[in-house]
């Protein structure tokens, strides 16, 4: 986990194992990747998504739990791919895994990003935000799909291409064009986001009582602090893939693992310990799924309270049906008739 190590300029074909032919050296990345850290990051979003699918089954958090337990499943099967490819660095196939699903899993880690916002401005009013509170999920998820895919697209061209061949140079460049995407997405929700907080702020004394126990809540200013840690995060990740792939496949950058396991493995992993230790359900629960709504009526006549009939008065119409006698007395009436 040194320096870069020179690539060699004549490039072996056909190595399918390291030995005197095909060096470790003439691989793409120029090192065995390293078993302790690459095992620890496989089992550290394992763990993650097992806790998540635990959170979200719990706080009903669906679409979250979704989002951010398939992030966390890609990222475990890609770095199981560089496990695999410790023991071989010439493994195509784990080559291939860890390329294409460590490139676009934080994709899915940032929609569990931007689900946040809506629930925030339905809570502290929509007059202060910019677009519909529905809106920023529909706009930035589907900017984030659209990162994905073109970044997913790019991955499988660059991974079936062969050497030299003009496929893999265009599928790099896609992938490249969807990080870039996905950097200007996520610089654009953070500004609106700092805008929407800018302006609740300034109008802070008309918010609503339920809002101003929000804006005190201690849970939730933590769990705000948790959503802006994980931003910057994905941020940090995303500047360091872009002059990763510019610098091609075998550049410099690529062929350094000390910063590879850093600036992506554990800044992804800062930002998943953000989206699961503080956790929607327990720090904005608003973010939960309501229950339906016959379970709430069915609450509410369990927690009415019924009046004695004692209580209430005798509405008993007076007349030839009603007879006012006691139960005996009417009984020897209806003998006589």
């Amino acid at each position: 986990m040194g320096g870069a190590v020179p690539r060699p300029s004549i490039i072996p074909q056909g190595c399918e194992s390291v030995n005197a032919t095909c060096p470790v050296e003439a691989t793409i990345y120029g090192y065995h990747p390293s078993l302790p850290a690459n095992a620890f990051f496989a089992g550290f979003f394992g763990l993650a998504m097992l806790v998540q699918l635990f959170y979200g089954i719990k706080y009903k958090t669906w679409t979250y739990m979704a989002a951010v337990a398939l992030g966390c499943l890609a990222e475990c099967v890609g770095y199981v791919g560089r496990v695999m490819m410790n023991d071989n660095p010439w493994n195509d196939m784990a080559f291939n895994i860890q390329i294409v699903l460590l490139i676009f899993a934080p994709s899915f880690l940032a929609a569990g990003i931007y689900l946040t916002l809506k629930h925030v401005v339905l809570q502290f009013g929509a007059e202060w935000s910019r677009l519909r509170p529905g809106a920023y999920t529909w706009i930035f998820v589907s900017c984030d799909v659209s990162s994905l895919a073109m970044q997913s697209a790019g991955g499988a061209m660059a991974a079936m291409a062969d050497p030299g061949e003009k496929i893999g140079d265009i599928g790099t460049n896609l992938m490249i064009a969807g990080i870039i995407w996905q950097v200007v997405v996520l610089v654009i929700f953070g500004l609106l986001v700092a805008e929407y907080g800018w302006r609740t702020y300034q109008r802070r004394t008309k918010l609503t009582h339920s809002a101003l126990e929000l804006w005190n809540n201690k849970k939730f200013k933590i769990f705000c602090g948790a959503v802006c840690g994980a931003y910057l995060f994905i941020l940090v990740r995303c500047a360091y893939r872009i002059p990763e792939l510019l610098g091609g496949w075998g550049g410099e950058l690529m062929r350094i693992e000390l910063e590879f396991i850093i600036l992506e493995g554990v800044m992804i992993c800062l930002m998943v310990l953000c989206q699961t230790i503080f956790h929607p359900g327990i720090y904005f629960p608003a973010l939960a799924s309501p229950p339906k709504q016959k379970h709430r009526k069915l609450k509410n006549v369990e927690d009415t309270e019924m009046e004695p009939l004692s209580s209430y008065e005798d509405v008993r119409p007076a007349g030839r049906y009603y007879d006012p006698a006691p139960t005996g007395q009417r009984y020897e009436n209806t003998r006589e008739r």
